[in-house]
């Protein structure tokens, strides 16, 4: 069992030319959490959650661009504690090629007995739930899928204290429940110390110790007793909107994308069976189906970027006839993850760039400050964008995107790591550049609270089809 102890805590980002100091993103902050609790620690995008965590791990000073005073304090009942944290891009933590040989590789560096590795391994993957992603390539995972591979070298670590972030950004519901009770078994069971970092609240309440809120200047956590934390879960769940009601598009609507009798194919594994489907013009439509089923893959064949059998039409014309600028004035993709859409090394440089490209730069212009303010990224145009936080990414990524103003825009998971009012605000933009241009968006998401306003149909890719319903839950 391990107790953290954070005493006097400032952390302090420089700008990429070391020239000018940010304001310290964690001040002179002080607290302890308790041996063998499980914390859920809250606060809006951008306060500091991440880089606590990073801290509390180690990461800071030692690595990163962050200079770290105060002391952060790991007492438990072995003379070298281990620490295991979880990212919010599980990509950033993975250095081999199979589900495998990535928790053979984490058993060995902890210089685990080579005839135990197996056994530790297959435990984990049974643990998560993952036993048949063993012989995967990451590489070919969905980001949920990763999510888990990232759990389940959490469990095979056996380390006593565990910090996640964001651990269920790209999981569905059913998956995330199951994780959360076999975490607080994890918790319970082995005594460990477990902090998770997440804005989404939904369904924790009965499995965690303590709630802590960060404030968005980095100065306080505020411990919630169990009645305020009841208050807070419960106002966060009446707040989400979970239940949405659509209509089925009409027969007769103009199509923005169609399938024609088209397939999907990883590997041996068959996503989408034969299939004819049509995606409305001027319209938002949401995607979901369980991690694995295929969306991403989806959204990637419709821009060309993974290979399908039959054939895709974009506004009537096949997408295998489409030149690559062709493809670009026509279709754009949000990627998943937000590192992998960004281009320049600045924020001004990123806004700069799309501003170029975009089909109506003027409009744009005009409303880019009211943006940024609006967005919380008003102050952060100098800021190198990776060393953003996940939500201040995310809302970076989607502005850009919507500047471009594509006809059709793919959502990939657009809203992961971003706090409930951060939502509110980028799905309020969202559909306002909708609404101004006709866009016809196509969106992946896991997370639904806030996005009543948005969602005109709704599609669910399960058992290799996909088919429109009438609600979302």
């Amino acid at each position: 069992m391990a107790f953290v102890k954070l005493s006097d805590l400032t952390i302090q980002y420089q700008s990429y030319d070391s020239k000018v100091a940010w304001p310290p993103t964690i001040d002179h902050l002080s607290a302890t959490f308790e041996s063998g609790t499980l914390t859920l620690l809250t606060g809006p995008s951008g306060s500091g959650k991440s880089t606590l965590l990073k801290t509390i791990a180690g990461l800071y000073p030692k690595f990163g661009e962050a200079s770290v005073s105060g002391s952060v304090t790991i007492e438990t009942s072995s003379t070298q504690p281990r620490v295991a944290m979880m990212f919010q891009d599980p990509n950033q933590q993975f250095a081999m090629d199979t589900v495998e040989r990535e928790l053979r590789f984490a058993l060995e560096n902890l210089q685990v007995e080579a005839d135990k590795i197996d056994d530790q391994v297959q435990a984990a993957l049974d643990y998560v739930g993952i036993s048949n992603l063993r012989h995967r390539q990451l590489n070919n995972l969905s980001g949920g899928e990763k999510q888990k591979v990232a759990l389940a070298i959490i469990v095979a670590m056996d380390s006593e204290v565990i910090l996640l972030d964001e651990p269920f950004a790209s999981i569905d519901p059913a998956a995330r429940q199951t994780l959360l009770i076999k975490l607080r078994q994890l918790n319970q069971e082995a005594h460990k110390t477990v902090i998770i970092a997440d804005h989404d609240l939904l369904n924790y309440e009965p499995y965690v110790d303590g709630l802590v809120r960060l404030s968005d200047d980095g100065h306080q956590l505020r411990f919630f007793d169990r009645d305020a934390a009841h208050d807070v879960f419960e106002a966060f769940k009446n707040s989400a909107q979970l239940d949405i009601s659509v209509t089925l598009p009409q027969p007769n609507e103009p199509t923005a994308v169609t399938l024609n009798q088209t397939s999907l194919i990883a590997g041996d594994r068959t996503l989408l069976k034969p299939t004819s489907f049509t995606f409305p013009e001027h319209r938002v439509i949401l995607l979901t189906g369980i991690n694995g089923s295929g969306k991403s893959t989806l959204l990637r064949a419709i821009t060309n970027l993974s290979n399908y059998i039959g054939d895709i039409t974009v506004a009537g014309v096949s997408t295998s006839r489409f030149h690559k600028n062709q493809r670009y004035q026509q279709v754009g993709l949000v990627f998943q993850e937000a590192d992998d859409q960004f281009l320049n090394v600045t924020v001004a440089e990123e806004l700069a760039l799309s501003l170029k490209h975009s089909r109506h730069p003027e409009y744009f212009q005009a409303r880019l400050d009211d943006d940024l303010n609006n967005l919380g990224l008003a102050d952060l145009r100098e800021h190198v964008v990776y060393s953003l936080s996940g939500g201040q990414k995310k809302k970076l990524q989607i502005l850009i995107m919507l500047i471009m103003a594509t006809p059709i825009l793919l959502l990939d998971e657009p809203f992961t790591g971003l706090d409930l009012q951060s939502l509110n605000t980028v799905v309020a933009l969202v559909k306002d550049v909708q609404q101004a241009f006709k866009l016809t968006l196509i969106m992946i998401s896991h997370q639904l609270q806030g996005l009543a306003p948005l969602i005109d149909y709704h599609a669910v890719l399960a058992n290799q089809t996909l088919t429109y319903v009438e609600a979302i839950r």
